[in-house]
Formats: C-alpha cells, sequence, structure tokens
C-alpha cells in the first residue's frame, strides 16, 4: 500500500475539504467517496434544505470534473437529458447535440419528479456508461457518476423510482439535519460568503480513474466474499421481503467493501469493510411484502437484522 501514499494523503484533503463545506457529517461524506471510488451511482434521499445539492457540486469542484444539473420535472423528455440531433436548414445536414448526461458528474436533482419514461433513459448510461440515441451508441466521459437526489416526504407530483432503476445506484446515502452546534457554525460559515467559493482542486479525474483501478485491485479474501453473498442470500429468504438483493447488488457491496478498506489505508479488506456499507449498499433494492411495508418495518431494519444475525464465514 506504500505506493498508494500519495493517494490516501488526498483522499483525506478531498474528504477535509468536503467537511467544511457539510459540517458535521463525516460518515456520510465518507459514503460519497466510497461510491465515487468504487464507481458507484448515488441516490440521496433527505429532506430539503440539508445540502444535498451543495455536496453534489463541492465534489465536483474538489476533483476538476466536469459538472451538469438536470432539474428533474414531469415535462422533462428523454432526449433533454441524452440529447438530439437539431435539423441545419443551411446545409440540409443533422448535428448531434449532446445532452448534459455526456460529463463527468450528473446531478439528477429531484429525479422521482420525472415520468418513469425519462427516468429510464439514464438506466444504459449508469449501467454500461454509454447512451444509445437515434441509433448510434455514444460513450460518456470517465469518469462517470450519476448523483441523483429526492425528497421522502413529498408525493404530490412525484413519480416512485422503479425497481430496475433503484438497483443501478450503488449507495443510497442522507445527510440528516446537523446539531445543534454545526448548524450555529453554519451560519457564520456563510456570513460573508458561501463555503462553495473556496473550495478548489485536490484531484483530478485521472487520479480518479487510477484510484478506482486501484480499490479493484484489493485483496478479498474467500471468507469475505462468502460473507458477503450470504449477506445477499439473506435477503432474499427474509420474512419481511419479497425480492431480495440482486446479484448486482452483491458485486457493487463487494466493490464497496474494497473501496472502504482502500480509503482506510489497507489493501485488504476485513469484515468491518462490508458492515460499514451494507446497509447504505443493500437497503433501498429491497422490496418489502405488503404486510411489512404498512407495519411500518424499514428496509435499513431488515439489513441491520441480518447483519446482526449472518456470521462471517471461515
Amino acid at each position: 500500500m506504500a505506493g498508494n501514499n500519495s493517494y490516501l494523503a488526498k483522499i483525506s484533503a478531498l474528504r477535509a475539504q468536503l467537511g467544511r463545506v457539510i459540517l458535521g457529517k463525516d460518515e456520510s461524506l465518507r459514503d460519497l467517496v466510497v461510491a465515487l471510488l468504487s464507481s458507484n451511482h448515488i441516490l440521496m434521499e433527505d429532506v430539503p434544505g440539508v445540502g444535498k445539492t451543495t455536496l453534489a457540486k463541492a465534489l465536483a469542484k474538489s476533483i476538476s470534473a466536469d459538472f451538469k444539473r438536470v432539474q428533474f420535472t414531469p415535462d422533462l423528455l428523454p432526449t433533454d437529458v441524452l440529447g438530439s440531433s437539431i435539423y441545419s436548414p443551411k446545409d440540409g445536414t443533422f448535428d448531434f447535440k449532446a445532452g448534459p448526461v455526456f460529463t463527468n458528474i450528473l446531478l439528477a436533482d429531484e429525479i422521482n419528479r420525472a415520468s418513469p419514461r425519462t427516468q429510464s433513459s439514464l438506466l444504459e448510461a449508469m449501467s454500461e456508461r454509454q447512451a444509445s440515441i437515434e441509433g448510434t451508441t455514444r460513450p460518456l466521459p470517465s469518469p462517470f457518476l450519476v448523483i441523483a437526489t429526492q425528497n421522502p416526504i413529498e408525493y404530490h407530483g412525484t413519480y416512485p423510482l422503479p425497481e430496475a432503476q433503484l438497483d443501478r445506484f450503488g449507495m443510497k446515502i442522507g445527510i440528516g439535519y446537523p446539531g445543534k452546534d454545526h448548524e450555529v457554525d453554519v451560519l457564520y460559515s456563510q456570513f460573508h460568503h458561501h463555503p462553495l467559493d473556496d473550495v478548489t482542486p485536490t484531484l483530478d479525474c485521472a487520479e480518479i480513474l487510477a484510484m478506482q483501478e486501484a480499490v479493484r485491485a484489493v485483496k478479498v479474501d474467500t471468507r469475505i466474499a462468502r460473507y458477503i453473498v450470504d449477506l445477499a442470500d439473506a435477503t432474499r429468504h427474509h420474512a419481511a421481503v419479497k425480492v431480495g438483493c440482486s446479484p448486482r447488488g452483491t458485486l457493487i457491496l463487494f466493490r464497496a467493501a474494497q473501496a472502504r478498506a482502500f480509503i482506510e489505508g489497507r489493501d485488504y479488506s476485513i469484515p468491518e469493510d462490508v458492515k460499514g456499507v451494507a446497509v447504505r449498499t443493500l437497503a433501498h433494492r429491497l422490496t418489502l411484502d405488503t404486510k411489512a411495508k404498512y407495519s411500518g418495518v424499514q428496509k435499513e431494519d431488515v439489513v441491520g437484522e441480518i447483519l446482526g444475525r449472518v456470521p462471517v464465514g471461515v
């Protein structure tokens, strides 16, 4: 791991800088970096005004990444996201105008306000880092990360994300309200200007790609891999769960555990790496049965209960 010491210093600087923008949320910031380094898209679900959009902007500025924001609305069309060909009457040709998906970090703000048709326009981009438009497949820039936000308490004018869409998100994270002391600090941190104005690049996209490659080299013992599979399998046989974790979810948990080990300075994964990311990685891809859903069972509690009873393999 000695060769990655410079990366670790830059990761530490990245987390510290994000921590000056979003105060008192170290765990959420760690999960954001884990998702970035494991090449996983992020769903941020939280109430308005806690800093979801600000955090996405701060991350983009911190890694010198191209950033696009799309405000998802009921009248948004797939072409508004992907792009389309524009007819030029001057020479009678069609010129392709790339949509905002052709970027490094795409902020899909309030994604559940768009129609399912528009939501699904991101499926190929999120899975394969490419977009098929008008019969032509175009690669997306690297790295490519979707950060989507949604409000969990407002249902009027929204469309629930389908399971296929949810399964493309590597992690679902929240930010939550700041503690009272940190909220006082927020007031003073914006006394003269916004902390986002002070964000400077600590990494570039080439370094992010190199780190993502280094994460894939983190060693995972067979018993850890078996533990990951056992956790996923337990979700498929849980009494409160109608549809459990998919194999895609198992792989995402594997990668996230590698990334967590990497940012902790290890070239090998341990069970705590898996446990540390399991809830944010698995919970959102579960479908509860009707009785559990209306009994107030939370998906996060299901994963927590599974973590408490499934042993690490030997």
